[in-house]
């Protein structure tokens, strides 16, 4: 998919935030990967809420949002006080009825790139503990298993444990 096109949501594009993300989740419950996420977990609020501290990212392909993901500066919750190194990529997510294979891995390639692009040296993200299929996907990407958070709050949902990853990158110059 040549023609994807990147760009940073605005408050329009949140319902077709909440869209996607309820899209996803099906397409997980249909792939047996459970416990990850669920329809109607997420609404406009928290779209609105991460574009205000943080960045939410689109993906675009015929007029259509077709992925996204969050970028986060700071992630306390998973990561505990951190200097600011890192950048932590949350709710990579795709519509897989319309775009190729790859197409997650070209918005996660753009992720490290922004993150890089703003000074920071790795990207952070976290998957649900015992999601294998998932923890393969990243580490297949060049991320490496660093640790375990127990207990980690979840947005309208009882607490998980998630499996940390973290990825070093080569930092563009200012």
């Amino acid at each position: 998919m040549n023609d994807l096109r990147l760009r940073p949501a605005e408050d329009a594009d949140l319902a077709a935030l909440v869209r996607l993300r309820d899209d996803a989740a099906r397409w997980m419950l249909s792939h047996g990967i459970t416990g990850q996420w669920r329809p109607g977990e997420l609404d406009e609020d928290h779209f609105r809420r991460i574009t205000q501290r943080g960045e939410v990212w689109l993906a675009e392909a015929r007029d259509r949002v077709v992925g996204a993901w969050e970028l986060w500066w700071e992630d306390e919750d998973a990561w505990g006080p951190q200097p600011p190194t890192a950048g932590y990529v949350h709710r990579l997510m795709v519509d897989h009825g319309s775009v190729p294979p790859g197409t997650g891995r070209r918005l996660l390639d753009a992720a490290e790139r922004r993150v890089a692009g703003a000074g920071r040296s790795a990207v952070r993200l976290d998957c649900l503990a015992g999601n294998a299929r998932l923890t393969a996907y990243y580490v297949d990407a060049g991320y490496r298993i660093v640790g375990r958070k127990e207990g980690k709050p979840q947005p309208g949902g009882t607490p998980k444990s998630f499996t940390l990853l973290e990825k070093a990158l080569r930092t563009e110059p200012a």
